[in-house]
């Protein structure tokens, strides 16, 4: 039998819940901080890019489609021409990204990146369901230039545009990348966290591998693909 958490009376409940909303409401001011420091920091001037969408070669400066701020997650791309799937990670990430129109009143846009071929990159995105706009930076020097290589690994990477002049002013990856998604968030939430088992959990709690309950590639597909 699973084990399950101790009950106690609502007193004794609220009493520790509002212990763990103090941690809670700490971390909160915490990432404010964060957020006014990487707010503060420098930037650094970007070549003048060509990358490759769906209507052809494309200047960077005008992936911003007429927005001033650019947030690029770069999807992490296997070579091999006869991979039916590519990142299960990546996949998984990008395929929680459905509405992001609410970035127009912000002055901003969101698109992936990657180092395949933009119509493998494209027949890739039909094949999972993704509905984000792609683009290839197969033939440009501009994936190495933001920390993700050709075979290299997934990133975000965020740019500021003042005219025809692109700015690179802030990256993560890593775990990072998993405070810009809500899954994390969600499951953090449950009783059982993620169950996996370099977390800590109290004795007895469900607990497996690390990634061990990621939705892998052809999971996504199965959910959101148009073969659904």
């Amino acid at each position: 039998m699973t084990a399950l958490p101790p009950v106690v009376d609502s007193a004794t409940w609220r009493k520790e819940l509002d212990e763990l909303r103090a941690r809670e409401k700490a971390a909160t001011r915490e990432l404010d901080a964060i957020a006014a420091q990487r707010r503060r920091l420098p930037m650094v001037r970007m070549p003048d890019y060509t990358l490759v969408g769906a209507e052809g070669p494309v200047r960077f400066a005008d992936v911003f489609d007429g927005r001033s701020q650019l947030i690029v997650y770069n999807h992490m791309w296997d070579p091999d021409p006869d991979a039916q799937w590519q990142c299960g990670g990546c996949t998984s990430l990008t395929s929680s990204y459905t509405r992001l129109d609410f970035l127009d009143n912000y002055d901003a846009r969101f698109v992936i990146v990657t180092q395949g071929p933009i119509e493998a990159a494209l027949a890739y995105a039909e094949r999972v369901g993704n509905k984000m706009t792609w683009y290839s930076t197969a033939d440009s020097p501009f994936g190495a230039d933001v920390d993700a290589p050709p075979g290299g690994g997934f990133a975000f990477n965020v740019f500021l545009r003042d005219g025809d002049t692109v700015y690179r002013t802030w990256h993560t990856s890593g775990r990072g990348v998993e405070q810009l998604t809500f899954t994390f968030s969600l499951i953090d939430v449950l009783p059982y966290g993620r169950r996996e088992d370099w977390q800590d959990s109290p004795e007895g709690w469900p607990q497996g591998p690390a990634y061990s309950g990621w939705l892998d590639s052809p999971d996504i597909a199965r959910l959101y693909g148009p073969a659904r």
